[in-house]
């Protein structure tokens, strides 16, 4: 019988083996122990370093809209693309698929990427096309990411664009209204933590760290449908005489609301490609000029409001030329003897300088400062220039002459609106505005009621048959208003050549409701007085505004008793006809 003997040798072996193994249990409870309590939090940073981001949450620009809700700029969603440089390089050999998808050269990304590669975040293409947005999905390359991002959409285009103005790739106000009123209409972005898998795609919204604030909304004054058929009319005007720009204004006379306000020429802020910077400015607001005849009735209103002159007051022009120094003031013709109201129907300037000149210098001026001439509209339109009124002295005869005719003062569009429209309003002047008005607003008296009827009524006579601004006439309606046809200043002084067409007008003359004031620069082809190029444009687009508002008629009756008459004289005519 044998005995076995465990020497010490096999013991110790044994030994080991245990030792060795309950070493390394120890060693892996150890490091489970050390990775999920001692260094959970530096372990989980690393993590989070590269998979947890925080992305910020876009929000949409507050919505322009007309007076009736009618949108003139919005803000849709649309993706841009971005990539993270290092996981992108890791995809190079696919860089031409992105870059057809794209439309760009791979040369073009190469470049970005190689000049920017120690960067987190660097953007590839801005706000690409939901098509495009699937197809880079598709494409699945890591570290090409998609974010959400809001694009400006201006629905009237053109039509209304120097008013809205638009805005740049990042959302922010560059002109117009949209640059006016950047800090209502634009939104507050918020920002979320997200999980990300490692070809950078969310897969998991981890929390929502702030919430997006969207941009506040903005009513404006303007009527859309004013807007466009302005537009329309003064474009065709402008193509029509080959000239070589145009503006037109229409206010309300109660409110001081802007309810249109167009220039020639335009651009469409939806496609900014290829156009000229020029082209961006409302020249209704940044133009200055000499307004000519325009300036008549408010030396008129001068010579009314200085208790020297009525209505009815008699002024000999003759022989249809006044001296005045070395200077010589003309008429187109001789009018001999004129009243204040055939003054301004038949434009004359001798007429308006005899009077300005039996006036002291100041009640000249001083009516220009009362309208709003040399002076801030306070529309808050960004670029909107003061224009300048020339300070005279009773000594500078001449210069106080050719003031009472409108030169030597420099006006704009808008600022000769608001000034037909102190008149239109009985002489109270309001601050012009381009957000809707719901309520009265505080008006300044600067002339009398009774001054302001009177030269209503005396404009009337301006759209006659007799008057120079006949083709400005609507049927139904009493229309007053005044023609103006300025030589520009060039080089050598005023020119022979290139004129400034204007027309001001009030509808309805019996009860006013709004304010037009028309301008077209340099009309070619002869024809260039401011009653044959801007009268008309009046013409057809206060018809149509004034059957849009649903303003009744004032001169029906007048029109029935002219269609009656002319029936009765045709019959006539076939009576006695063979």
């Amino acid at each position: 019988m044998s005995v076995t003997v465990h020497t010490p040798v096999k013991f110790y072996r044994m030994f080991i083996v245990v030792a060795f193994i309950a070493f390394s249990v120890t060693a892996l409870i150890w490091r489970a122990f050390d990775l999920h309590i001692l260094d959970h939090a530096f372990l989980q940073g690393q993590g989070d370093a590269r998979y947890l981001r925080v992305l910020p949450v876009a929000t949409h620009r507050g919505m322009i809209t007309d007076r009736n809700g009618e949108p003139l700029a919005l803000s849709t969603p649309v993706n841009s693309v971005w990539i993270h440089p290092k996981e992108f390089l890791t995809v190079q050999a696919q860089w031409p698929k992105l870059a057809k998808v794209l439309k760009i050269k791979v040369s073009r990304i190469t470049e970005l990427v190689m000049r920017r590669k120690t960067r987190d975040f660097v953007y590839l293409q801005r706000h690409v096309t939901p098509e495009v947005s699937q197809k880079i999905l598709a494409l699945g390359l890591a570290g090409v990411s998609l974010q959400r991002e809001y694009k400006r959409y201006y629905p009237a285009g053109e039509v209304a664009s120097h008013v809205i103005g638009f805005t740049n790739i990042d959302d922010a106000g560059q002109e117009g209204l949209e640059l006016a009123y950047d800090d209502w209409l634009k939104g507050t972005p918020g920002s979320k933590r997200v999980l990300k898998d490692r070809l950078g795609r969310v897969i998991k919204h981890v929390e929502l760290i702030e919430q997006a604030k969207p941009g506040k909304d903005l009513v404006l004054s303007i009527d859309r449908r004013l807007q466009y058929l302005t537009y329309r009319e003064l474009k065709k005007a402008v193509y029509k005489h080959k000239a070589k720009s145009g503006s037109a204004v229409i206010l309300d006379v109660k409110t001081g609301e802007v309810l249109a306000m167009v220039n020639q020429p335009s651009y469409n802020p939806n496609n900014r490609r290829n156009l000229k910077s020029k082209n961006f400015r409302n020249r209704a607001v940044t133009d200055i000029f000499e307004p000519g005849s325009t300036i008549k009735p408010f030396t008129i209103a001068a010579a009314l409001e200085s208790g020297k002159y009525r209505p009815t007051s008699q002024i000999d022009t003759t022989p249809g030329l006044f001296r005045v120094g070395a200077s010589i003031i003309r008429d187109h013709r001789n009018y001999g003897v004129l009243d204040l109201t055939r003054i301004i129907q038949k434009s004359s300037n001798v007429g308006a300088s005899k009077i300005a000149l039996s006036l002291p210098a100041e009640r000249i001026t001083g009516i220009h400062h009362k309208v709003g001439f040399g002076i801030s509209s306070q529309s808050g339109f960004p670029g909107e220039v003061t224009g300048l009124v020339n300070v005279v002295s009773n000594k500078q005869m001449i210069e106080r002459a050719t003031l009472s005719y409108g030169y030597g003062i420099s006006v704009t569009t808008l600022q000769l609106a608001r000034a037909y429209a102190v008149i239109a309003n009985k002489g109270k002047r309001l601050p012009v505005t381009f957000t809707r008005v719901d309520s009265n607003v505080n008006a300044q008296a600067v002339l009398s009621a009774s001054t302001s009827q009177q030269i209503i009524t005396m404009m009337e006579s301006v759209v006659t048959k007799e008057g120079t601004g006949k083709l400005a006439g609507i049927p139904g309606y009493r229309v007053a208003g005044k023609t103006g046809t300025v030589k520009k200043i060039t080089l050598g002084g005023y020119s022979d050549k290139k004129y400034l067409s204007i027309f001001a007008g009030v509808v309805p003359a019996s009860n006013p409701r709004m304010v037009m004031v028309v301008t077209v620069d340099e009309p070619a082809g002869g024809i260039y007085y401011g009653g044959e190029v801007a009268a008309p444009v009046f013409s057809k687009v206060m018809a149509g505004a004034l059957r849009i508002l649903d303003i009744a008629p004032d001169a029906i009756h007048s029109d029935i008793r002219y269609a009656a008459a002319t029936s009765e004289i045709a019959k006539v005519k076939m009576a006695g006809s063979p």
